[in-house]
């Protein structure tokens, strides 16, 4: 009642001087939104557009919390006791009460006599995340000290997480843990891609409301208002109990009265704003540079690693034989055919045999929700292969799923016309386009995402992929993704970009001149 009191707005924030980065001005006051969802112990989503920095902000915000606890552990102390003491997400109270939570999966976290506050925070994502968010804590928070909690190497049950700031799993985890994990205490628990549990009678959703958090938080990059059956598992989450019973949320959301819908949406818009931050691209543009570049890396699915591995097995040991034979001037075209074969079966199973056209590929899979967020938002967007094969692939998904687009590849006729739907049909929001057909010639200022299914290890050559959207009459920001899987020849090559160019580039262009500089070192890296 006094923060309500002497509540004057929020303010932006700046994060703590540990924090190695700089926030947007826009970040700055989703820190200051955070920081007065904490004050007030509300839960709320964050659901800026895709490439605002979301996984930054939150970073941010932990980083603080760890700050905070490190330099005053006594007024933290009384600061998490009083707030778990207001709260314990109590709008219930009496055993029944709480047996019926257990029931409809949903915490039983009341005040804790603990004499000490919750410390790590735990972040569930999608597994292809995991590595992301571990990269982008090791840039811009070195000091959190993080934890992966995946795979079966993980240590069961929860009393270690106390060694850590930021514990990352993943949905499929925590359906597995739940057992483990709703007896553990965090300080914030946060959901990424929250529309992971936008059906309330899943488990993933029964999972999370299990969890026990001191804060909660949601990230989603798809207009929440926008969908309003997804609206109650959601702040079930967030703030449970906030909208009452599910039956009666769908029964008032779900009137057969279009009027009433609309009525229902403008009052709920209205009454769930604190709890929702949504900035779009065009809101922010001036806080953006004009064109954002990120590596996204994915680990490859079980049966395509396998299939991986048993090439880069045969290719090493025939290889490196031969090297040793012959001299590695000698070898040159094999080790290019090695190389485009495992590059290939980095992208997909289907790209080395035409038996696993149906197999799942951790690029796809990485893909298409992104594109449906993206497309979901009312954004156009560029997808680029050099394997006509790999968007064969990606085309048979988006059929099935009655997916508009556009495709464009050396056979391709009329190129014109594909350009110009593109460009001017609204209906016509995702064009697939092979490199040597697409990386030049082409003005798509439509689109505002680009991605990038396999890498181009000349940078020039990306950059024309990219510039087909950034360019001369573009008036929008464009972000552009690299999508790299893990443990491959992709990102052994990423990693000799940074110190043998020539050699990235004399394997993209399969120039024999530059392929003389390959050395038995170079090559034992990349098979390595």
């Amino acid at each position: 009642r006094e923060e309500l009191r002497t509540f004057e707005g929020i303010q932006p924030l700046d994060p703590p001087a540990t924090f190695n980065g700089e926030l947007r001005p826009y970040q700055r006051e989703g820190l200051g939104w955070f920081d007065f969802l904490r004050r007030f112990h509300f839960g709320g989503c964050l659901a800026d557009d895709m490439g605002l920095g979301k996984t930054i902000e939150v970073l941010a915000l932990l980083e603080t919390r760890r700050v905070e606890r490190e330099s005053a552990p006594a007024l933290s102390l009384a600061t998490a006791q009083g707030i778990n003491a207001a709260s314990g997400n109590g709008s219930h109270k009496g055993t029944s009460k709480r047996a019926e939570k257990v029931a409809a999966g949903k915490s039983t976290e009341e005040s804790p006599a603990a004499t000490t506050p919750p410390r790590a925070s735990l972040v569930v994502v999608p597994k292809s995340l995991v590595f992301n968010w571990q990269q982008e804590a090791a840039r811009f928070t070195p000091q959190l000290r993080v934890l992966n909690h995946t795979g079966i190497e993980r240590t069961k049950g929860h009393e270690h997480f106390g060694d850590y700031d930021l514990v990352l799993t993943t949905y499929g985890t925590l359906r597995r843990d739940a057992a483990h994990l709703k007896d553990a205490r965090f300080d914030y628990v946060i959901l990424d891609e929250s529309q992971a549990v936008k059906n309330a009678g899943t488990e993933s959703a029964k999972a999370v409301r299990l969890l026990r958090g001191a804060h909660r938080l949601a990230l989603s990059g798809t207009p929440v208002e926008n969908h309003l059956g997804e609206l109650w598992s959601l702040f079930e989450f967030l703030n449970p109990g906030m909208l009452g019973a599910s039956s009666v949320f769908q029964l008032t959301t779900g009137g057969a009265s279009r009027k009433l819908e609309d009525e229902t949406r403008i009052v709920l818009a209205e009454a769930l704003r604190p709890f929702i931050l949504r900035r779009t691209k065009e809101q922010v543009a001036k806080d953006l540079p004009s064109k954002l570049e990120q590596t996204i890396y994915c680990d490859l699915e079980p049966e395509q690693r396998r299939l991986y591995d048993e090439l880069r097995a045969h290719y090493r040991l025939a290889l490196l034989n031969r090297v040793e034979r012959e001299g590695i001037n000698k070898a040159k075209i094999q080790i290019l055919e090695a190389l485009l074969r495992l590059r290939q079966a980095a992208c997909h199973p289907g790209l080395v045999s035409r038996e696993k056209l149906s197999a799942p590929g951790a690029k796809i899979e990485l893909l298409l929700p992104r594109l449906t967020e993206v497309l979901a938002e009312g954004h156009k967007a560029l997808v680029f292969s050099q394997f006509t094969s790999l968007l064969a692939i990606v085309r048979a998904r988006l059929d099935a799923e009655k997916v508009v687009y556009e495709y464009l590849d050396g056979r391709t006729r009329k190129r014109a016309e594909k350009v110009e739907r593109f460009q001017n049909d609204p209906d016509c929001q995702l064009f697939l386009i092979s490199l040597k057909a697409g990386g030049l010639g082409l003005n798509l200022t439509a689109a505002e995402y680009v991605f990038l299914l396999d890498p181009w290890w000349n940078p020039a050559v990306e950059a024309q992929a990219i510039d087909r959207a950034h360019r001369i009459g573009q008036t929008r920001n464009v972000f552009a993704y690299r999508l790299i899987a893990r443990d491959t020849v992709e990102e052994k090559v990423l990693e000799l970009q940074q110190s043998k160019r020539h050699l990235a580039d004399a394997i993209i262009n399969a120039d024999n001149s530059l392929i003389r500089q390959l050395n038995r070192e170079d090559l034992e890296l990349l098979l390595a």
